[in-house]
């Protein structure tokens, strides 16, 4: 664990916040790169993206608001700490994902095109985000005895109520690895993607399975549990696990819609000259 990366005098960079910045300027890159490609308005594009990651931001700390709303009813002190907390990334990507069908219509883009830009940015956001999330020493696994790829985290300081000195699960690693694996695949399909918003409903549906399974492994627990908990993760189901369900059905709703849409995407300009030259 190493939850500050430089600190001179009153002024502190904490690894987590450093780490996420970088991942959503990667995201806002990738994105902006795409979309010139596909001739769309830059100007419009940075005002999506701006009031999408607002959205997305205020959404996650109401969601974690909302499912939390015990521990913070009993304990009004600690919701101060929305502020500095990253929330929830289901309730950033609910929220987000609502706002920008929004303004998508508004502005008369095309949300399957968007969504297929929007993919792989958020798995390469979420891999450092999640990269994070292990140097802070949250979103830790359950205790791990005997385990050969176990963590234990010994930082004294840390404020994230992160057991200290048990062998955990690396769940954080885990998912930021599963996470860029994700990014990975999914830009290989939008260079052969069939139709627009292919690879959107892939991303969902990847990042489902994703959180699933990782989530048989999460130690902490405030995420709020269906059925079961924590003393019997593997029989237990998670809130974080039914929306998962949800967005993989979500997924390939959307796959067969999309599909049937049969929109046949434009090849970039930049893939043109180059089959052009070689030719």
């Amino acid at each position: 664990m190493f939850p500050v990366l430089i600190k001179i005098g009153p002024l502190t960079l904490h690894t987590y916040g450093f780490l996420l910045a970088v991942g959503v300027l990667a995201a806002i890159l990738l994105i902006l790169k795409l979309s010139k490609q596909q001739n769309i308005d830059q100007r419009v594009m940075a005002d999506f993206m701006f009031y999408t990651i607002l959205i997305g931001l205020l959404g996650a700390k109401i969601f974690l608001f909302v499912t939390e709303f015990k521990f913070y009813s009993q304990n009004p002190g600690e919701i101060k700490n929305l502020i500095t907390s990253a929330g929830t990334f289901y309730g950033g990507l609910i929220f987000g994902a609502l706002f920008a069908a929004w303004f998508l219509r508004k502005h008369k883009l095309n949300f399957r095109v968007l969504g297929d830009m929007v993919g792989p940015s958020l798995a390469l956001a979420h891999f450092f985000g999640r990269m994070g999330c292990f140097f802070a020493g949250c979103c830790w696994g359950r205790e791990a005895q005997g385990c050969s790829i176990a963590v234990e985290f010994t930082d004294k300081h840390t404020t994230t109520g992160v057991p200290l000195n048990v062998p955990m699960y690396p769940t954080q690693l885990m998912e930021a690895i599963l996470n860029l694996l994700n990014f990975i695949i999914l830009m290989i399909l939008y260079q052969k993607k069939k139709f627009h918003g292919q690879v959107f409903a892939l991303y969902i549906f990847n990042y489902s399975i994703i959180r699933f399974i990782v989530e048989f492994f999460r130690g902490d627990d405030d995420r709020g549990y269906i059925f079961g908990g924590m003393d019997h993760p593997f029989t237990s189901f998670s809130a974080p696990q039914l929306i998962s369900v949800i967005g993989v059905i979500t997924a390939i709703v959307l796959y067969k819609i999309f599909k049937k849409k049969g929109e046949t995407p434009v090849e970039p300009e930049p893939q043109k000259r180059k089959k052009e030259a070689k030719q």
